[in-house]
Formats: structure tokens, C-alpha cells, sequence
């Protein structure tokens, strides 16, 4: 397996296309169509759900159940108000941050297709420079270039449209990946490409994996509550971003300490089943990967705490990709770790064994 396998041409070009379609919360199918047709030759059968949620399965017959999982939603926002001015007010669909909303560019979605806006911002020259407002849910609007109420509704703009940034993939010196929506399309690239190895490679699995790409994680981690009830797994190995903690104005005494570059963050909580944990590390150390250690207090705040206590507790752990500037439209991975992520999810697969407990009464 070399770094030619992980990111050649024809995964690059997977990666830029899946993550420069919007998949916003709730709406993410387009993005899963994309990323079922890409993963399709890897996999043996897929299942959906309802709400979006997407499955493919290896060896779906099997009794003894393994899931890698990432989720496929990107923060956005939503209609809320439209002032008889034509000015739109929003609120959060997910995380979103009203810092970094003013003079971003949006993609209102709507029946008619996707309608430009931009969210406006006082000029510096009639601000109170003594006193300056800062941006926030009361004051952000967008322009669509519209006077009145009645224009906006002729665009077939109305409250509830989901809308989202339009800024695309890039790389910047050669090896860091950035585009918005990182978090956590980039989480369903590693786990297809976990796939893919496997079939590549001709391994057999005495288990059934299932590559599982989540909806709905950024508002509250509903997709995975839904699917993992579905396949009723055994063991579950999840992987989301997590924050590098050394750019500016981020106490590590507080947030620890993760740095993009050094390698995937395996993850200490009480969700987190402590053999599989050990059993990630060991794979590591064994097969000269490196990786960082986090630790997540009462929660990790991902899937791995949906799958963990679900039916009846699902033995789980948690590898994170290091990613700055998080919840903006510029967040930035280190392309060795999107590849020592996929190398540390296959190889630790390959240590799993059929009917694995990780019983600590054993």
C-alpha cells in the first residue's frame, strides 16, 4: 500500500467534486449519490435510510458487525425573515458562525435553483469606531439585490431555504487541503478510501464492514442515532475533525493540543471502549503511524457517543483528522494525515477479529 494507492488522480478528482457540492443538514443526498457511485465497485451492497444516511456493506451476510463512519452534513443556514426592504435574515442550520458571515458570498437554494446573495456589512468609514457592533444573528442580513419583500419572493426565495457558501476546494504549498465542509465530507473520502484499499489489495474479511456515511451529525448527531439502530453493529470505529490547537487565540490549557501535519488524534472519553482504543494505538506503534492523543471529557461530541450507547452499548472509538479554522469557509487538513488516517483505519480493520468482544471480563 503506498501513498499513490490513498490519493492518485482518480480519488483527487472524487474528493474535489464531492466536496465542492453542498450538503447541507438535511439536505444531503446529492452528496450521498456522489459518494455511493465512487464507493459502488468496493462494496458488495448498499443500504439507505429515510433521512439520507447511507450504507455500503462488505460481506453483508456475515453475523459479526464492524462499522467506519463519517458524516456527510456541512453547517448552513436557514431563511428566517425577509424585511420589506428585501433584506434576509437567517438562523443557524448547525454550527454556523456569525463572525465570519459578513461580505461572504451565498447559494440560496430553491426551487427554482440556486439564487446569489451576499450578507452585507456597514462600510468602516459609518461605523461607531469607538464603540463598533459586532456581528450577530440580529444583524447579519443578506442582499440579493432586491428593494422590496416582493422581489425576494419572485427569486422563489422564502423563509426555510437552506443556503450555503460557495467556496471550493483548493490546495495550498502542495499539501494542505482547503475548502469548507472539511467537517466531515473529508471523514467520508477516508472511509471510502479504506474501501477501496480493500478491495485493491484482495482482502477478505471474516466480518461484515459497514462504511457508513451519516446524515445530520452537525445538529446533534441524529443520523448515526437513526442508522446504527439499523445495522446494530458490534464494533464501531468513527472518525471526524477534530481542532488544531496552534494557530492563534486557542488556549491549548483548555483545548489540548493537536497540530495539523503530526497525525491522527485518537481520542480518550468515556464513550470510547478502552481495548478497541488500545487496539487503534497498537496498530499504530506496529505499523509506524504516527498519531496525537485527545482528551474528550464527559463527551467526544461526535457519532462515536451515538454508536457507543446504542443497542445495548456498541464497543466504539474515535480517530480524528487535525484541522484548522473550523466552522469557516477556509478550513485546512494536511494531506499526511488524511493518508495516515485512511492507513490507520485499514490496518487496525485488519487486527479485528470475527466474534471481538473487547470484553475487560474475558
Amino acid at each position: 500500500m503506498t501513498k499513490k494507492d490513498l490519493l492518485d488522480k482518480k480519488s483527487m478528482e472524487f474528493l474535489e467534486k464531492y466536496l465542492n457540492n453542498a450538503s447541507p443538514t438535511g439536505y444531503e443526498w446529492e452528496g450521498q449519490k456522489l459518494w455511493m457511485e465512487y464507493l459502488k465497485p468496493y462494496v458488495d451492497e448498499f443500504i439507505t435510510d429515510t433521512y439520507g444516511s447511507a450504507v455500503g456493506v462488505i460481506n453483508p451476510k456475515a453475523k459479526f458487525k464492524v462499522v467506519i463512519e463519517g458524516h456527510a452534513d456541512e453547517i448552513s443556514w436557514y431563511v428566517n425573515y425577509i424585511s420589506d426592504e428585501g433584506l434576509i435574515y437567517v438562523i443557524r442550520n448547525g454550527g454556523s458562525d456569525h463572525q465570519i458571515a459578513p461580505s461572504k458570498r451565498v447559494n440560496i437554494h430553491t426551487k427554482n435553483g440556486i439564487v446569489k446573495g451576499v450578507f452585507g456589512w456597514p462600510a468602516i468609514h459609518t461605523r461607531n469606531k469607538e464603540k463598533e457592533e459586532p456581528p450577530k444573528l440580529e444583524n447579519i442580513t443578506i442582499d440579493v439585490g432586491c428593494t422590496t419583500k416582493t422581489e425576494v419572493d419572485e427569486l422563489g426565495v422564502h423563509v426555510g431555504c437552506v443556503i450555503t457558501y460557495p467556496d471550493e476546494f483548493f490546495v495550498l504549498n502542495d499539501n494542505k487541503f482547503v475548502c469548507r465542509a472539511l467537517d466531515n465530507r473529508i471523514g467520508g473520502f477516508m472511509i471510502a478510501q479504506v474501501a477501496r484499499l480493500l478491495k485493491e489489495n484482495k482482502k477478505k474479511l471474516p466480518f461484515g464492514l459497514y462504511i457508513t456515511n451519516s446524515v445530520q451529525e452537525e445538529i446533534g448527531l441524529r443520523g448515526a442515532q437513526m442508522i446504527t439502530q439499523r445495522i446494530k453493529p458490534n464494533v464501531a470505529i468513527v472518525t471526524d475533525v477534530t481542532h488544531d490547537t496552534t494557530t492563534p487565540m486557542i488556549n491549548k490549557k483548555i483545548n489540548g493540543y493537536a497540530k495539523i501535519g503530526e497525525g491522527p488524534v485518537i481520542s480518550y472519553a468515556p464513550a470510547v471502549q478502552n481495548k478497541l482504543r488500545e487496539l487503534l494505538i497498537d496498530t499504530a506503534v506496529e505499523k509506524d503511524i504516527p498519531f496525537q492523543r485527545n482528551a474528550s471529557s464527559s463527551m467526544t461530541g461526535t457519532d462515536t457517543d451515538a454508536f457507543a450507547y446504542s443497542n445495548g452499548g456498541v464497543a466504539s472509538a474515535l480517530i480524528s483528522l487535525p484541522l484548522r479554522y473550523m466552522h469557516t469557509t477556509v478550513e485546512m487538513v494536511h494531506k499526511d494525515d488524511v493518508e495516515n488516517v485512511i492507513k490507520l483505519i485499514y490496518e487496525s480493520i485488519l487486527n479485528i477479529k470475527d466474534g471481538d468482544t473487547f470484553s475487560y471480563f474475558e
